[in-house]
Parts: C-alpha cells; structure tokens; sequence
C-alpha cells in the first residue's frame, strides 16, 4: 500500500496552527479559571499576565489562519468537502475573529457581558470538538498511516 503524502504548504501551515492552538486553547483556559469561571475553575492559580500571552498567541495564530483559510479555500478546496476538514476551521475562523474584536482590559475589569467574549467562548468550544471530529475522522479515512504523513516528509 503506498504511503500517504500531503503538499508541503499543506504540513507547513497545518503545523503551526497544530502547534500555536492548543497554546492559545490552554492559555485561554487558565485566562477562564482566573477571570470568569463561571461553569467551572482550575484547582490552582498560575502566576503571571496570561491574558497578554494568551493574546500573544492570538497575534502569532491570526496571519497563520489567514494563510491556512487562503490555502484550504483555494488549493486544498477539495478536502473542505470533508465535515472533518471544513469543522475546524470555521471554528478557528470564528475563535481569532471573536477574539480580534475584544478588548484585553474587559476580562480584567470584570465585563464578562460583551457578545465578543460570549462567541469566544462558544468558538472555544467548537474548536476543542471540532479538532475531535477532525482526528476521529482522521483516523476513520486513513488511519495512522495518514496522520503521520502530516508530519512526516
């Protein structure tokens, strides 16, 4: 059986939004915990600004979706045909564009009200399933043998 193998702007921009996402979902978490918490906390306290870096990984994560939602709306325009390949990235789409429209101070100053952190939320959550859906299928289509084609050259 011949080995998988994906385009290499493909690996490229797959793996640094693999790579800055679960920075920007687990930082966003520990901002959560600290600020809001309102269905639930961590049962500790990081010392730190974490809303700077997690609003750091923001500005790193926005040009690397822009160029991955340019790259899957153009040359890989098929594979978004897939439930599992067009999932994560509305969601992500949503979760930096909710993010760019908020202010860093509100969480700070205790506004927990604004639509903009409300769809940030919500974006949040679709991306942690939609990044499931998006391994489970994965999985399902082709198995280890295609997961590692995308890190493996």
């Amino acid at each position: 059986m011949p080995r998988p193998s994906q385009p290499s702007l493909l690996r490229l921009l797959h793996g640094l939004t693999a790579a800055l996402l679960p920075l920007a979902w687990l930082s966003g978490l520990v901002v959560y915990s600290r600020y809001d918490g309102r269905w639930g906390r961590l049962p500790f306290v990081l010392p730190g600004d974490w809303i700077d870096l997690h609003g750091s990984i923001g500005v790193a994560l926005w040009p690397v979706a822009l160029l991955f939602g340019l790259y899957a709306l153009s040359i890989g325009r098929w594979r978004l045909r897939q439930v599992g390949n067009a999932l994560p990235l509305l969601a992500l789409a949503l979760a930096v564009g909710s993010g760019k429209a908020m202010q860093e101070d509100w969480l700070r100053e205790g506004q927990l009200h604004h639509l903009a952190y409300h769809v940030h939320l919500l974006a949040w959550l679709a991306l942690a399933l939609a990044v499931g859906v998006h391994l489970l299928e994965l999985l399902r289509r082709g198995g280890w043998p295609l997961l590692l084609s995308m890190v493996k050259r």
